[in-house]
Parts: structure tokens; sequence; C-alpha cells
């Protein structure tokens, strides 16, 4: 499973993976670095008119972080769509104030020192006629890929013979990755995706 907004992703690899036989300074720099070729190679496909140059090419950072159990997981993933959603809320007022509202960036900083989600949300309202719960569900609550897996059977892979994983992990391999613009903060995301956790 991946998440992400702006330009920050996190991935839950399972307990079991042997990628790179668990090797974190291999995974780090895999992800930077397959992070920014890809940012670049699809910045250039839908910006043509825009190429990146040379002298500003992007550039991404990773670390990898083991955590004890599949709870202080969920709640890190919690997390990152909480404050996805509260910087979202925050750019949305901020650059409404500055495009529409005539403000400079420091005003529309100034203006929002200090303000709640709900205070945010009235002067997108009253100012700009702009409902913020009508907004695009991306860019309120990020992206989640994650591996689709209906028809597995729910067993432990730790039971398996080696042939039996081969066999499961071959259907791994063809179950669809799906793009979600969803809640992942409720319960009802993870309860219905036992197999992220699965061993």
């Amino acid at each position: 499973m991946a998440y992400g907004d702006s330009d920050e992703y996190s991935f839950l690899l399972r307990r079991d993976t042997d990628l790179f036989e668990r090797r974190e300074f291999k995974l780090v720099t895999l992800f930077a670095s397959t992070i920014t070729a890809y940012y670049t190679y699809f910045w250039n496909l839908k910006h043509p008119d825009n190429q990146l140059k040379i002298e500003r090419l992007p550039t991404f950072d990773a670390r990898a972080v083991t955590y004890p159990n599949p709870e202080v997981i969920k709640d890190y993933f919690r997390w990152r769509q909480a404050d996805c959603h509260i910087n979202n809320l925050y750019n949305t007022t901020f650059w409404n104030l500055v495009l529409k509202g005539g403000m400079t960036n420091q005003e529309a900083e100034n203006r929002l020192i200090g303000t709640v989600s709900s205070e945010k949300q009235e002067i997108l309202f009253s100012q700009f006629g702009i409902n913020y719960n009508n907004e695009p569900e991306m860019f309120k609550k990020g992206t989640v890929f994650v591996r689709e897996l209906k028809d597995l059977p729910e067993v432990s892979t730790k039971d398996m013979s080696k042939r039996q994983l081969e066999r499961y992990y071959k259907k791994v391999k063809k179950s669809e990755i799906v793009e979600l613009h969803c809640d992942i903060i409720k319960d009802e995301f993870w309860e219905a995706r036992p197999w992220l956790f699965r061993n």
C-alpha cells in the first residue's frame, strides 16, 4: 500500500516482505530514486510547455521506519491523512486570499494566523463562495494505492508450503492495484483489507 499527498508518499511493506532482503539503505535509495525518476518523467509528459530545467531538477529523500504493530501503523497513516486535510485547507484558503482576494502572500499569511478549520471554511464560503466540502477528495484526503485482493483465501502465509506460497504470490501479483481518494482514518478502510497486515 502507498499513501501520499503533495510531495510526500508513505509505503507500507508487508511484514514478510523480502524485497532486497529488507536492507534499509537499499530500500531507502530505491524508493527515493524511483520516485524522483517517475516524477521527472511524468512532469515532462503532463507539462510539455514547461519542461524541467537541469538547474532545478527535483530530488526526493526517503527514510525507513519499523513500527511495532498494526495499530501504530494505522495511526501513522491516519496522521498523514489528517495532515493532508490541514495543509490543503490552509493552502486552499491562502491561495484564494491571494489570487482572488488581492492580498499579498504576507497579508494572507497574517490573516490566517491563529484560525481554526471552521474559520478557514467560513472565509472560503463567505468571501469566495467555495464550500470546502465540495472540493475534490484527492486534495482533501490524498491518494491511496492499494492492491485489492478480493478472491484470495483468508490464510496465513506462515502455514503454507513453498509451492503454496508460490501459487499464492502469483495470484497476489495478478491482483489489481487501485487508486483511491478515501477516508483511511476510520476503521472501515482497514477492516476491508485485512491482508495488509497478514503474514
